[in-house]
């Protein structure tokens, strides 16, 4: 850590920086509150040891201009005038402890470490949080596409309403992402958003994930669950890919959009939460309650108000913008310096169709970031499957099984006429295609 020492007395100034040196951190001593004001605003301190009688000075007046320069720093009061009154003032004052002299070197160095565990999480949190802000995508949703423009407008309007939302689309467009963007603007922002990714979740534990289990309910069950329904009290709760519900859940939500009423699995106490519902699908649910496979009571009671993700290929126009952002945010996790992308890289990023749509460039884009150098994205950083067919490696060229797996399945896809079909050919289930479409971004 970096200290500041502010004390009119020299053999207190050497003492204390001989015990902080020792210990490996960083001091400065200064003798007078100038000069530690001065100090102050040329470097960062983590710590200040100031006296409270400095001279015909007080100490303690100087506390609140120190953490104005510097907010983060922990001030810690020593005098040898100790009292319980001035200790309460120095702490209103803003100061973070109180040391009576004299003091011994151990008493030091256990206030001094205890400082550095706590500004060690206080960066931590401040590195984290930077990291999710430019990692989450923002919910401002700019667009250059006047079909985006109307969805964003009418989710805006949806989001002050308790109206359940039923959101299409293809995968990748961005549906979770507009649903959380419906919770922020919405009543209900300060309360929990939870997302339950149906298809991920095996249909016999489903039941479970969503309404919670009591102790014993079934093998494995050692412990109370309160579900996402309970967990989300007052919030948001977000089905993903809802068309995939098996029928005994399908009927449980549907009681539960109707009554706000549930049971925890394995229970037959009747509980109650105020959560709203906002569902998606990238399949015709219409045709699936034609066919029987989706209650058609649930569907009604989902499809109050109905927005449709155009895909990114309906939006050409916002490709370029959104890869810009995608290359700012992922410079500044990777910690690199990338200004744009050379006209190859646009040209390849401009004309592919991005049947993953948003999803798949983002990945695109990350992937080259990682793997790019120097100031500009070349079409090279991009993956094979994103560049002109003439570019396409081939079976046999110096790839990774993953690259080839991902370039096959992209293929079957665009060739079948759905997900199930694409899954036969591939030769496995509808849960592991679903589970590599989202690795690759597909």
């Amino acid at each position: 850590m970096r200290i500041l020492i502010v004390d009119d007395e020299a053999n207190i100034r050497k003492t204390l920086s001989y015990c902080l040196a020792a210990e490996g951190h960083g001091v400065i001593a200064v003798s007078n509150p100038a000069d530690a004001l001065a100090e102050a605003r040329e470097r960062r301190f983590d710590l200040a040891f100031i006296d409270l009688k400095l001279g015909e000075e007080n100490g303690m007046d100087y506390i609140p201009a120190l953490l104005a320069s510097s907010p983060w720093m922990k001030v810690v009061v020593i005098t040898a005038f100790a009292s319980l009154e001035t200790a309460v003032e120095a702490m209103k004052r803003g100061a973070y402890d109180y040391i009576a002299k004299p003091f011994t070197p151990d008493q030091v160095r256990l206030l001094t470490s205890r400082v550095e565990r706590i500004r060690d999480l206080e960066d931590e949190n401040v590195s984290l949080r930077e990291n999710a802000r430019v990692r989450e995508p923002r919910v401002e949703f700019a667009s250059k596409s006047a079909s985006m423009q109307r969805v964003i407008e009418t989710a805006r309007k949806a989001a002050q309403s308790e109206a359940t939302i039923l959101i299409y689309g293809e995968s990748g467009t961005g549906k979770s992402l507009l649903a959380r963007g419906i919770h922020g603007w919405s009543p209900r922002a300060q309360k929990p958003f939870a997302v339950v990714a149906c298809p991920s979740i095996p249909s016999e534990l489903l039941e479970s994930e969503l309404f919670g289990h009591g102790k014993g309910a079934f093998t494995g069950a050692t412990n109370d669950f309160e579900g996402r329904i309970g967990v989300c009290d007052g919030g948001t709760l977000f089905l993903d890919e809802i068309a995939d519900l098996a029928h005994g859940v399908q009927a449980k939500l549907l009681r539960f959009l109707q009554d706000r009423e549930y049971e925890r699995l394995g229970e037959s106490v009747t509980r109650k939460a105020d959560v709203r519902v906002i569902a998606a699908t990238n399949a015709d649910l219409e045709a699936r309650v034609k066919d029987g496979r989706f209650r058609e009571d649930l569907f009604y009671r989902l499809n109050v108000i109905e927005l449709a993700m155009p895909s990114l290929r309906e939006r050409a126009e916002d490709t370029l913008t959104l890869a810009d952002e995608f290359l700012a945010r992922f410079s500044a996790v990777n910690h690199k310096n990338f200004l744009g992308f050379d006209d190859d890289a646009k040209a390849a990023l401009s004309g592919y169709g991005w049947p993953g749509n948003v999803r798949e460039l983002q990945n695109a884009i990350e992937r080259a970031v990682i793997l790019g150098s120097g100031e500009t994205i070349h079409a090279s950083d991009l993956p094979a499957s994103v560049l002109p067919a003439e570019a396409a490696p081939r079976l046999g060229d110096l790839l990774t099984l993953a690259e080839i797996d991902e370039i096959h399945i992209r293929k079957v896809i665009a060739a079948t006429s759905s997900l199930a079909e694409a899954a036969e050919v591939l030769g496995i289930d509808q849960a592991t295609l679903w589970r590599r479409r989202k690795d690759y971004g597909i």
